[in-house]
């Protein structure tokens, strides 16, 4: 028995050191020269216009012409409101992405490489396997509504209309509803599968013409419908009340979320010190532009009471007599479904080469393929699993767990700029001095992490305003102590600096976990049960097969030299 225990505490010792352990990153120049270098590196020949199209065709699908409807029956035309300050929240979450994309500009791996450098791997492999289960799903999803519009838009022509089966589709129901077959939606998965093995110069070709294209498409839209606005629709402004404008907001949120992509494409970009901040930033503000072109139009035409709940806009310029403007949305839908999804899974693949080559995954996700300059196994194996979810399942059925990974990539990507702030000032202070601040830096993120989601769930069941009031209080005190106990250093490097540290990354943590609260109750379950199979996985492989030569085991004061 004492045996058996002994082994036991040195299991339990070995993982917890492993856990802790974090990377540690050189300067961003080295970064830059070591990548290029190797034999394993992807090529560098994304552009700054090419970063942004990234972004944009990440960020708008074919949501721009349906959630902008959907909300405004709700909030009315203050749905241009909800969409301002859901893409405000989401500048300020850019900023954290901007800085961390800046500085780290040769990295794979966005908010998972992040994570690992701030805070320790096992918080890492948490936050890759939250987000890796959103786009695993995501892309499934997207894929069937591709098949979905692509079978609309060619019912378009009489000699097809009502000839196209459900499984090439909407998808056929098998065994009692427990599968759903669809042919059609794996076959433009390993369509764009192929091209993204290919090379990321035709990846980016193929994405930069759809992207195009549905921008053009959105401007059309915008000023065609320009000319048929009537005033009189906009009052009253917001008929439901501020509370109907700001959930409008909590459910508008996750329509510019895509502008993270620009992070995970650092290691092939030209110049990604530079041009990933503008990029992600860039690209943002394009799609916050459009999204509110489309709700002032939208709003203008219809009054809010009449608009369709499924097909808002199109009825909007059927009903003035426009209906070639429909045919333009429907292109407009596929256009944009096919960028989302484009990146969505040269995304994953870049994740999984990240981990892949952090030994926390198998090695042969590291694989860069000699002449393709692409991690060709990582690809293929994100299609396949895209591909097996979106031919057998109604994974729609799904979406209510889905913005999991999302949300907490966010909050934990805001959490590593102050974090790493923090990291930044060890060299002037003594070993215990320096790591009691860095601990009573992350309780605060913690306590307004917690404060969040309290007053998201005060605020989702209607509860007092008190409790309400209560939970941002305490994440004011929060952000106040971090505020004034914490001295910042400015972040290492000559690249973009996030304004109004440690205040706007607290911001960003409690209105993102704020949103976590209004998810469906059994998201936060699968929060739950996901990250436990997680720790498990990590437990029985990453914590032995973690590349250990670029980890620290404990957090200690380093030289300047050293930090990074």
């Amino acid at each position: 028995f004492s045996t058996q225990h002994l082994s036991s505490a040195t299991w339990f010792s070995h993982f917890c050191a492993s856990a802790r352990r974090f990377k540690s990153l050189a300067p961003p120049s080295s970064q830059t020269a070591v990548r290029s270098t190797s034999g394993d590196s992807l090529v560098r020949r994304l552009g700054l216009f090419d970063l942004i199209l990234l972004g944009v065709g990440a960020s708008i699908g074919a949501g721009v012409f349906v959630v902008t409807g959907t909300v405004a029956r709700d909030a009315g035309p203050g749905v241009t409101i909800s969409f301002l300050l859901a893409g405000t929240s989401c500048v300020l979450n850019a900023l954290c992405y901007a800085e961390l994309a800046s500085r780290f500009p040769a990295v794979v791996g966005g908010a998972y490489m992040y994570s690992y450098s701030a805070f320790n791997e096992i918080t890492a492999f948490l936050v890759f396997v939250q987000l890796m289960l959103d786009y695993h799903i995501g892309a499934a999803s997207i894929s069937r509504s591709l098949a979905s519009y692509a079978v609309a838009l060619l019912e378009l022509f009489p000699g097809l209309k009502g000839s196209i089966p459900l499984w090439m589709g909407s998808g056929k129901e098998l065994l009692g509803g427990i599968l759903s077959l669809n042919i059609l939606a794996p076959v433009l998965l390993a369509l764009l599968t192929l091209v993204l093995c290919q090379g990321v110069r035709e990846s980016s070709a193929v994405n930069s013409v759809m992207t195009a294209t549905k921008v053009v498409i959105v401007l059309v839209v915008i000023c065609a419908g320009a000319f048929e606005i009537d005033v009189a629709n906009w009052s009253p402004f917001a008929p439901n009340g501020f509370k109907a404008v700001l959930t409008g907001a909590t459910v508008v949120f996750f329509s510019y979320v895509g502008f993270d992509a620009v992070a995970n494409s650092a290691e092939e970009s030209k110049n990604p010190q530079r041009d990933l901040p503008i990029g992600i930033m860039g690209s943002l503000l394009v799609c916050i532009s459009l999204y509110i072109g489309v709700c002032l139009v939208l709003t203008g035409m219809v009054p809010f009471s009449l608009l369709s709940e499924d097909a808002p806009l199109a009825e909007a310029f059927s009903s003035k007599g426009m209906k070639f403007v429909s045919i333009l949305i429907s292109i407009g839908a596929v256009a944009g479904l096919t960028t989302t999804l484009l990146v969505g899974l040269y995304v994953q693949s870049r994740l999984y080469l990240g981990l892949g080559r952090d030994g926390l995954l198998p090695s042969i996700f590291s694989k860069i393929h000699p002449t393709l300059h692409t991690p060709l196994h990582s690809q293929i194996w994100c299609g396949v699993v895209a591909g097996i979810l979106a031919g057998l399942f109604n994974v729609h059925s799904l979406s209510h767990i889905l913005s999991v990974g999302t949300l907490t990539g966010y909050s934990v990507v805001a959490a590593c700029v102050v974090a790493l702030r923090l990291n930044d000032k060890k060299g002037r202070e003594s070993s215990n001095g320096w790591t009691s601040s860095w601990q009573e830096g992350v309780i605060c993120l913690v306590i307004i992490a917690c404060s969040g989601f309290g007053a998201g769930v005060s605020y989702r069941f209607s509860a007092s305003v008190i409790f309400l009031l209560l939970s941002v209080g305490v994440a004011v005190i929060a952000s106040a102590a971090l505020h004034y106990r914490q001295a910042y250093a400015q972040s290492l490097g000559s690249g973009f600096r996030c304004p109004g540290v440690p205040i706007v990354p607290c911001v960003c943590i409690f209105f993102n976990i704020f949103l976590f609260a209004q998810l469906h109750y059994e998201a936060w379950i699968r929060f739950v049960v996901v990250s436990l199979l997680a720790t498990a996985v990590y437990a029985l492989y990453g914590q032995y097969h973690a590349d250990t030569s670029t980890m620290i085991y404990q957090r200690a004061p380093e030289s300047d030299s050293d930090s990074g």
